[in-house]
């Protein structure tokens, strides 16, 4: 009897021992959830259990220098999204026929995305009001209503096609300023995102309106260019017929600034690109053989299309320059407008040892005054100007 008394104690000791060893496991699990990864799972939980659907937008409007005429608008149109886990199983074939059917999309990828356990994928962006109100129609016909979002979203338009595409540049798919104006001045022009927070159990359901929170999106402001519409057409148009005539492979550029205030009026290039189209490449050699070319050689190609050469590439000033040295002279009053036979151009000078030629050099000009000089670009002349009189001042 008394062995048996001590084999009771030491079970009941045992039991005891382990029920507070579990306890103090469980204490310290419970430690460890809520005050190691507590933040981590209330992160997690509010992930799980909240739906965040953006709302962009509209960009600011870019206006020529008159403050009239348009050269880049926003405009509304719809994003259609889906909530997978509020769509039911034996609806998601048809939702996603039906959507592949409305927006023109491959069915088995839009199936993919309404099967796919996750809160929220993009079904398709930026389509017309008349597309998203034949899908509001089947829905309300269908009595489908959850798991199914169309939201607010602007596309950027440019109403002059190709006008000024160099300078305006383009916007990407969520509205962002990737060349030109539209990047330089994202900033100004792209406004605060919006969103739409839905409270949902943990199961995704959406909990009702009483769970939703609206916060509306601020549009970008506008931007006003020292470009002038019409003068900007007037450069594309002859820069164009320019470069046609006389074969110039490698496009041209024109500059058409106010002497007064230094405002650039015009920055015309040649190839231009349709800025609502801006992936079409411009060249019809390359357009024949777009299809074969790797994605890096049609990048480069693109990239090459959108530069701005007139203040992306490099130019020699050459003959612009002389107006410096001509300006400088004459505040010296080493010479004056019109000497007559003052200078003389033989063809070439050599300075140096070295033999600079005229561009006529085969049909010299022979003697002139600084105005017929400047009329003719005549090297020899500006170079001897440099030189007259041992003057370090001019440049």
């Amino acid at each position: 009897m008394k062995s048996t008394g001590i084999s009771r104690k030491r079970r009941l000791r045992s039991i005891l021992f382990i029920g507070f060893t579990i306890c103090m496991l469980l204490i310290i699990r419970v430690g460890a959830i809520q005050f190691i990864q507590g933040s981590e799972l209330q992160a997690m939980a509010y992930s799980q259990q909240t739906l965040n659907r953006k709302i962009n937008p509209k960009r600011g409007t870019i206006y020529d220098s008159t403050g009239k005429n348009i050269l880049a608008v926003s405009a509304s149109v719809e994003t259609v999204s889906v909530t997978p886990r509020n769509i039911k199983k034996e609806d998601k074939e048809k939702v996603a026929r039906v959507m592949a059917d409305i927006f023109d999309l491959d069915y088995e990828t839009v199936l993919k995305r309404v099967s796919k356990n996750s809160s929220i994928e993009t079904i398709v962006k930026k389509v017309d009001k008349e597309q998203t109100d034949k899908l509001r129609a089947w829905m309300n016909e269908n009595n489908i209503i959850n798991g199914i979002n169309i939201d607010e979203d602007t596309k950027r338009y440019y109403p002059y096609g190709a006008l000024a595409s160099n300078v305006i540049g383009f916007t990407g798919s969520d509205n962002q300023g990737l060349e030109g104006i539209e990047s330089r001045y994202d900033d100004i022009l792209k406004g605060s995102t919006g969103k739409i927070l839905k409270l949902t159990d943990a199961r995704g359901t959406d909990l009702g309106n009483e769970g939703e929170d609206y916060i509306e999106a601020i549009d970008g402001n506008d931007v006003v260019l020292s470009i002038d519409m019409t003068i900007q057409s007037i450069a594309e148009k002859y820069l164009k017929q320019a470069c046609i005539d006389n074969v110039c492979t490698d496009g041209g550029n024109i500059l058409i600034a106010n002497p007064k205030t230094g405002d650039i009026l015009a920055m015309a290039g040649y190839p231009n690109y349709d800025l609502n189209n801006p992936y079409k490449i411009n060249n019809e050699d390359l357009e024949y053989v777009w299809d074969t070319l790797s994605s890096g050689d049609k990048s480069e190609a693109l990239q090459q299309m959108w530069r701005n050469k007139a203040i992306s590439d490099t130019y020699e000033p050459g003959s612009t320059f002389k107006l410096l040295t001509s300006s400088a002279a004459l505040e010296e009053g080493i010479t004056d407008t019109d000497n007559s036979g003052e200078f003389n151009c033989g063809g070439s000078i050599n300075i140096a040892g070295t033999r600079i030629k005229c561009w006529r050099y085969y049909r010299p000009h022979g003697a002139q005054s600084l105005r017929q000089a400047l009329m003719n670009s005549c090297n020899p002349v500006f170079i001897g100007l440099r030189t007259k009189n041992g003057s370090r001042k001019i440049l």
